[in-house]
Formats: structure tokens, sequence, C-alpha cells
């Protein structure tokens, strides 16, 4: 409905040009926001306030002229104009009890299908398959993960890209390892189950063995030259690495699956053509031995020119060189309208310079939309990125364990008599939900820290609480014995809080097309966590199933079902399973 008021006022706006009240070529900015306090409506805007100045006119006349031009289609009761020419929208009840009914009615929930679908590659997770995927790679997984689902829920074609790191020297020395251990008779896949150990076991070798260094070095060069035995250690490896990391997917209910797949290997024949591609553009220049880009707008802090380098002195290429090659494929191959990466917020530079460099070499499409939708760090108790007690970084794996451990313990604790393997269930469920949920409701452009104690709780903002709110209004049902089917009649918004819940209830389409737009999944959380508040004081204030009549009973019980609809959808967007029952 925002959208809609905003659309509305857009339109008056190039009315009031063709009567020449404003300037032909005037772009105000304006805002339309939702009023927190009701007796000033459910929307204002400051339009006029924007308008009175290249209008030449006092605001106040401004928002008459705009009160009077606008459509008498149902949906606004009435118009006022506030203080020095604030526009108050008042919905109409009938029209938003009507809005209520449709989105009850249709699978999207009303959330209309786009019209303009797009094309978008999103590339997120992308771990290093040398070791294991630790914390650091919780947020890019899980945030980008939310935003496919959301913009796969709008109607968009989502083409997920894991870039993940499986090429490069340190590759080399790992091989060399995989070699000697084989020669041994050991078996490989053993060795590898633990592959934080096995890269270490690599490093010390690396550093204390001549031999084993010497080894490792000749075995990048086989590796990139093509041979038949490198390869075929390095695909042994990479498929006992990739499967640790499907298997932390599929625990944390991630959509990545190995055909999303696409790491940096397979841009590796491509990189001379990028190259060679610059060097025809004019964009090439050789600095010391090194073939670099420069850029007038990328300078460092004594003005000079910071080189992109694509190319080093010994012929080797850089990560600079795979992205833009990465970058032309999701172009030309992928046809993609719209680039979307998830990686740390600390990498910005790196990707403002690399979007330059690659509209300069026409790798990427006028129109095609490429944005870093960057994220902070996951933070400790003393303030530094969060580590285990021990002081290493802590595995991915071992922080769903752990939270999962804690889940069960609290629902057994409030379920004594419950069976195992229901507390098991119910424990996987809600220990998921606590991780994902406290990453997801943080701005990801923050860092935020993480604590087991303030995410396992059945109290406030919380996993455990949106998975309680769900069950809450699923009960009712159950208890009652009532088929969600049957229902029927007109919805009845006779109470302020009735209508305050509709009025929530309509605005989940407004959220979820912000999300797709800006890549923030916390907008989608708080705004699932204001619909289960203010549904906690609906039922606290409304009888539903004691209701005086059967037409408020069957209204509000349409209400509780829109709701947990709603909840439950927009947890499945965050990669959020539900429970009928806790």
């Amino acid at each position: 409905m925002k959208d809609y008021v905003s659309e509305q006022l857009l339109q008056l706006i190039e009315e009031l040009k063709n009567q020449e009240v404003l300037p032909a070529d005037l772009t105000p900015r304006f805002t339309v926001e939702r009023t927190k306090d009701k007796s000033h409506g459910d929307f204002a805007t400051n339009l006029a306030l924007t308008l009175a100045k290249p209008a030449k006119a006092n605001p106040r006349q401004i928002a008459e002229k705009i009160v009077a031009l606008l459509p008498q289609d149902g949906a606004i009761e009435r118009v006022e104009i506030a203080g020095p020419g604030f526009i108050n929208f008042f919905l109409d009840e009938s029209w938003l009890a009507r809005q209520v009914s449709a989105a009850l009615a249709d699978p999207q929930l009303g959330v209309p299908i786009t019209k303009r679908p797009k094309t978008v590659v999103i590339d997120y997770s992308s771990p290093n398959l040398a070791k294991e995927m630790h914390v650091g790679h919780l947020r890019s997984t899980i945030i980008g993960d939310a935003v496919a689902r959301t913009l796969e829920f709008l109607g968009h074609k989502v083409i997920r890209q894991n870039h993940v790191g499986d090429w490069g020297t340190q590759f080399g020395m790992l091989l060399a390892l995989m070699e000697q251990l084989r020669q041994t008779g050991r078996e490989i896949s053993m060795e590898l189950a633990d592959l934080e150990n096995f890269y270490r076991q690599a490093k010390q070798q690396f550093d204390d063995s001549p031999d084993f260094a010497t080894r490792s070095r000749q075995l990048v060069v086989e590796l990139q030259s093509g041979d038949k035995h490198c390869l075929a250690l390095w695909q042994e490896f990479l498929n006992i690495s990739l499967s640790h990391c499907q298997k932390i997917y599929d625990r944390l209910g991630v959509g990545l699956t190995p055909e999303a797949i696409y790491g940096e290997s397979a841009y590796n024949a491509d990189l001379p053509l990028v190259v060679s591609d610059l060097e025809k553009t004019g964009l090439l220049t050789e600095d010391q031995g090194a073939k670099c880009v420069f850029l007038d707008e990328f300078k460092g802090q004594d003005d000079t020119p910071l080189p992109m380098i694509v190319q080093k002195k010994d012929g080797g290429y850089l990560y600079s060189t795979t992205d833009l090659a990465a970058l032309r494929y999701r172009q030309n191959q992928l046809k993609a309208d719209r680039i979307l990466y998830f990686v740390d917020v600390r990498q910005s530079h790196h990707f403002r310079h690399l979007f330059a460099v690659a509209r300069k070499a026409e790798f990427l499409a006028a129109t095609t939309e490429v944005e870093h939708m960057g994220f902070g760090t996951v933070m400790g108790d003393d303030g530094k990125p969060f580590k285990t007690r021990s002081g290493s970084v802590a595995k991915l794996a071992d922080l769903v364990d752990e939270a999962e451990k804690r889940a069960r313990l609290l629902v057994a604790e409030k379920n004594p008599d419950m069976a195992a393997s229901e507390l098991d269930e119910i424990g996987r469920i809600v220990g998921i939900a606590s991780i994902k949920y406290a990453d997801l409701g943080k701005n990801r452009s923050s860092d935020y820290l993480f604590s087991f104690d303030n995410m396992i709780s059945f109290e406030g903002d919380t996993g455990p609480y949106m998975l309680y709110a769900y069950t809450r209004v699923a009960s009712i049902f159950r208890k009652a014995e009532i088929d969600e089917k049957n229902l029927s009649g007109d919805i009845i918004l006779g109470e302020e809080i009735e209508r305050e819940l509709a009025n929530r209830q309509i605005q989940f389409a407004e959220i979820l097309n912000r999300v797709a737009e800006r890549g923030t999944p916390h907008l989608l959380c708080g705004y699932l966590y204001e619909l289960a508040s203010t549904f906690s004081s609906f039922y606290k204030n409304c009888p539903v199933l004691s209701a005086e009549t059967e037409e408020s009973r069957n209204s509000r019980l349409q209400l509780c079902l829109l709701t947990a609809r709603i909840l439950k959808q927009g947890l499945a967007l965050l990669g959020i399973g539900t429970l009928e029952r806790m």
C-alpha cells in the first residue's frame, strides 16, 4: 500500500507539471511513511513541503492542490492536511478488509508476481575448499540464500553461483601430502575427514621440508598445465571437501546444491583471454613487468593511481583476473540482468574497482545491475572476530552442533515427558532457527555479537520466539478441531487492534520487495516480529473462539489463519522451518 500511495503521488507530480505549477524538469525527493500515531492516519507524506520552493507557493496551498487531484478509488477513506503541509492518508476499513480476504485466498498471500522478471545471478557462500567451513562463511551463506529465496518468490529467475576457492598454490602442498600418504598405503578419504588437520599437516611439511616444498610447487605447475595425475588427485580432494560443504548446507537448510558450484578453476582457460581483451580495449598497462589496469577514479593517499593487477611478472593470474572472467561469464553465458555479490564488507574497494574495470572493458552490458552486498563480521564477547576458547576460528559444523544441543536442552526443560526422537527433531529445528534468525535479524552491513544465550531464548526477538509465535496460532485450530478450509464470511475490523493487525498483514508484499531491492533480510525479520507482537495483542484483547457472534468468530479466525500463513512463509523465505507444536 505504501508503494501504491507513492505511485499515486508520482502521477500527481506529472499532472502539476502539466498545469505548470511545477517546473517540467523537476525530480522531487519525498517520503511516504507509515505513521506511529494512528490519529495521524495510516500513511503520511512530506511531498507538499518538498514542492513548495520549486512551486514558489505555500506548502499548505500545494497540499490542497495534491488532495484535490487524488483519485477516488475506494482505498483511501479520507485525506487530511496537518501542520505546515504534511498530508495524512486514512485507509478505508472495508477496502482493508477486502485486502485481507484476498490475501487469505491467494497462494502468494497478496504478494504479486513481478511483471518484469529479471535473471538474477547471486554469488554467495564461496568457501575455500582447502579448509572446512567456519563461522566466517555463515553470513554470506544464509544472507545470500534468504535474498535468493525472496527474489524467486517474487517471480525472478535466480541463478545461484557458489564461487568456491578450488585453485591456486595452496593446492600444491595438499596434493603433495595426498601423494605421500597414498604411497604409504593410507586411506585418503579417512585422512581428509578432518580438513583442518590435513591442511595443518601439509602446511607444516611445506615449512619444514625443502623437498616437500619443491614437490608442492612442481605439482602446482603440473596441475595448471592439465597433468592427468594431478587433476585426478585434485578432483579427489575436491569431491571430499565439497561433501563437507554440502552436509553443512543441508543442515542449515540452505538452497545451495552441487549444481551451483562454479569455482575459480572453471575460469582458468579464460584468464589469458581476459588479459588479451583488456589489451585490445587499450586498458592494459605494463608496470614493473606486471600487466595492470589503471583508472583515474582509483588513486592512493598520495594521489598516485592504484593498479588492478591482472597478470603478474611471472605470468601468474590473480583473484581480480578470475573475478573479471566470472563477471563476463555471468553476463554472456548466464544472461544476467542483475548480479549480486554477498561478500565481506571489507572487500568493498575490490568490488568497486572490479565493477569499474568491467564496465570500461564492456564485459558488462550498460543495463546490467551489479552490486556488492557487503556484510559485517561475527564478533565474540571480547569485541573481536568470533573464535573458540582455544583461539582458533570456530568451525561452522561445531557451531551448529552446539546450537542444536543447547536448543534440545531448553526444549527438554519445558517438556520433560517428550519422547527423545521428538526432542531431537525440535532441538534441530530450534537450533538452526536460533543461529539463522540471530544473524539475519541484524543489518547485514553491521558487525554483530554472537551469543548462544541471547539467540537460544523463547523471549524477545529471537528464532525460538518466532517458532513459538507460529505454533501458538496453529494451536488455535488444532485445539478447537477447526478445519481452516471451512472458514468463510466477511472480515470485520470493529476493534482498533483488529485493524492494526490487518494493516500489518497487508505490508508483506511491500517488505519483500524492499528485501529484494536492497538485499536486507533483517527487514523481513523485523516485520515478522512486529506481526507476531501485534497478533499477541490482538489475541489478548479480542476473544477468538469465544467471540460474541459467529460472524466475529469467523472473522477473527481468518485473521489468525492469515497471520500463521505469513509467519510460515516469511520464515521459509529466511530458510527457517516451522513446527506445529513445541
